[in-house]
């Protein structure tokens, strides 16, 4: 349906800090939610950091709260995922995802959104 381009993966020490964004082109529908996941090599596609767009909460997985945090740009379905403190399980591939369907804000309060539409992903790697 659109498009997802991510940007700002590279590798970093431990502690270190990256920021990734996304920006979304193409669409025809509003974007009713966007966010990010992450996947490491063996292990299931996780979800991150998700935003219902325009709402004033967030979705923070445990593993990264306090430590990430998603934001949305003055620019049209942009979202950026700020990351500091990272550690080596951090590493992986980090997707952006996109849905224009209403249903997906309940999806992101109940933790069951299954998102339609996925960018490339961009590798993050933290090590030593």
């Amino acid at each position: 349906q659109g498009q997802l381009v991510e940007t700002g993966g590279g590798s970093v020490q431990p502690e270190g800090s990256l920021r990734l964004s996304c920006a979304g082109s193409g669409y025809a529908r509003t974007v009713m939610c966007m966010g990010w996941f992450r996947q490491a090599p063996g292990k299931e596609r996780e979800g991150v950091a998700l935003i219902p767009l325009g709402a004033p909460f967030t979705y923070v997985a445990d593993s990264v709260k306090g430590r990430f945090t998603i934001s949305e740009d003055n620019a049209k379905n942009t979202i950026h995922l700020q990351m500091i403190s990272l550690k080596p399980e951090d590493t992986g591939t980090y997707y952006c995802a996109a849905d224009t369907r209403y249903s997906c804000r309940l999806g992101v309060r109940d933790g069951n959104w299954d998102p339609h539409d996925w960018g490339q992903g961009t590798q993050v790697t933290v090590s030593s």
